[in-house]
């Protein structure tokens, strides 16, 4: 069945960095644009970064453009979300999500190609 699971998040100070993982199985994970989202508690959930299925072409929020950069290895099926200068406004529930990209938007796939979110804390 298809599986993403994320890992990397934990506690770090403002200015510091983490390195996401999102591990994916079950799919042919070299067919989809994946995506990071991340919701914070009483926030709307926010499409933070997305990659096109050969990693061809990136797309950031404007909140966390050239802080946040975005890659994957079709040949290990996972996909990364390298945080850079984090802030505490980055504090949230990083979730992957395998979907499609087309003509500039990304749609996200159902709820089977979610992963379960790795939390990130960003404080002093």
């Amino acid at each position: 069945q298809v599986q993403l699971v994320e890992s990397g998040g934990g506690l770090v100070q403002p200015g510091g960095s983490l390195r996401l993982s999102c591990a994916a199985s079950g799919f042919t994970f070299s067919s989809y644009a994946m995506s990071w989202y991340r919701q914070a508690p009483g926030k709307e959930r926010e499409l933070v970064a997305t990659i096109t299925s050969v990693g061809g072409r990136t797309k950031y929020a404007d909140s966390v453009k050239g802080r946040f950069t975005i890659s994957r290895d079709n040949a290990k099926n996972t996909m990364y979300l390298q945080m850079n200068s984090l802030k505490p406004e980055d504090t949230a529930v990083y979730h992957c999500n395998a979907g499609t990209y087309l003509r500039g938007s990304y749609y996200p796939g159902g709820s089977d190609y979610w992963g379960q979110g790795t939390q990130v804390t960003v404080s002093s």
